[in-house]
């Protein structure tokens, strides 16, 4: 199953394999995508759908260096050069919105941004820093309800600008402790207005963004990124979470979101997401189910036999694998990746991984 097509709203895919969202930190320019980003998604372009990397839609966002925006016309263009590349291939790609919220370096901020959150609550630890080495999280700023619209505002405009950039959808990362999910948590987010102090007053964030989004685009274009136990920048589980999630996705199933895609991050050490539970969140979303986090090719056909997905993410392999569905379906060896490269800029560990050389062909009978 795991290399047959499938659709996903309007988009016809090759395979069932999804190209994870991950971290790589190459725009050097202004936050700005360029023709070596470009590389690197056509080289993967294989996939049956590739998720870009976290991608913040407002100056605000942009948490870490070097990492992509979509909130200017500079950076329209620079994803267009991504988006070109992956469709000359055949691939499909959407983009993942990641606004990184209170998880800032104040020396990665563009000039006259700020660290913000549902609340003033500091990001324990420090964060890397091109200008400064590492340095301890920004104090975040408290969105106000007329700054919370704002920042909704910007997530439906860079939906507009996703689509003139070329993509087939966006993503919405309420995942790994950024904004959305900082107002999700009820360990992050201590508000006592409309948007906190209770389960539904948490969701109440992500379903303005998705809404927005949504409006913007169209429900067949958007997706949405969920972790619920997982516990990156200071997340972790809550009484309720469960709850909390099932309301959520329900919501996101009624608005009719293009896909749900959630992650399990027990491969990395967090705790794992219980079977019943993503069995519960597959029944109650009527779209397309993502599941990722530490698959590998026979665990993923497992997974879609058993009707726990219709899709299956793949992360650190594709970036050492930039022929991942061939090696796969082939059972040829993985690379394994150089973590020292994850996050440089340049393009060693980036685009410099080869495929697999081809097998050797049987000598001519005399």
């Amino acid at each position: 199953m795991l290399f047959e097509p499938y659709s996903v709203a309007t988009l016809a895919l090759a395979n069932r394999i999804v190209m994870s969202p991950m971290t790589r930190s190459r725009a050097v320019d202004n936050n700005t995508p360029n023709a070596l980003m470009a590389s690197y998604y056509a080289q993967r372009a294989s996939a049956g759908l590739i998720i870009t990397e976290g991608t913040s839609p407002s100056a605000n966002g942009i948490g870490y260096a070097r990492i992509p925006g979509l909130f200017n016309q500079d950076h329209v263009k620079g994803w267009k050069l991504v988006t070109d590349a992956v469709h000359a291939k055949g691939g499909k790609i959407v983009i993942q919105f990641m606004h990184c919220g209170r998880v800032v370096g104040e020396a990665n901020l563009p000039a006259d941004a700020k660290a913000v959150g549902p609340t003033d609550q500091l990001l324990e630890g420090e964060m890397y820093t091109d200008a400064k080495g590492m340095q301890p999280h920004m104090q975040p700023h408290a969105l106000s309800a007329q700054e919370i619209a704002a920042t909704v505002a910007e997530y439906a405009h860079s939906a507009h600008l996703a689509i003139e950039a070329g993509f087939d959808g966006v993503e919405l990362h309420a995942a790994n402790g950024y904004l959305i999910e900082q107002f999700l948590n009820a360990n992050v987010n201590k508000r006592q207005d409309a948007y906190g102090g209770s389960a539904a007053n948490r969701n109440r964030f992500a379903l303005e963004v998705m809404r927005a989004t949504v409006a913007a685009i169209g429900a067949e274009r958007v997706g949405m990124r969920i972790s619920p136990f997982g516990v990156f920048n200071g997340t972790g589980g809550f009484d309720g979470v469960e709850a909390q999630y099932e309301a959520l996705v329900r919501e996101a199933s009624a608005i009719g979101l293009m896909y749900l895609h959630l992650l399990d991050h027990s491969a990395m050490g967090a705790p794992a997401v219980p079977t019943e539970f993503k069995a519960k969140l597959r029944s109650l979303f009527k779209g397309t189910f993502i599941l990722a986090g530490g698959f590998n090719a026979d665990t993923a056909e497992q997974a879609l036999a058993a009707d726990q997905a219709d899709l299956i993410g793949f992360g650190r392999p594709f970036i050492s694998n930039p022929d991942l569905v061939a090696r796969m379906q082939k059972g040829v060896e993985l690379t394994a990746p150089n973590m020292g490269t994850f996050y440089t800029p340049g393009e060693a560990g980036y685009t410099d991984y080869p495929a697999a050389p081809p097998p050797p062909q049987p000598a001519p009978s005399a």
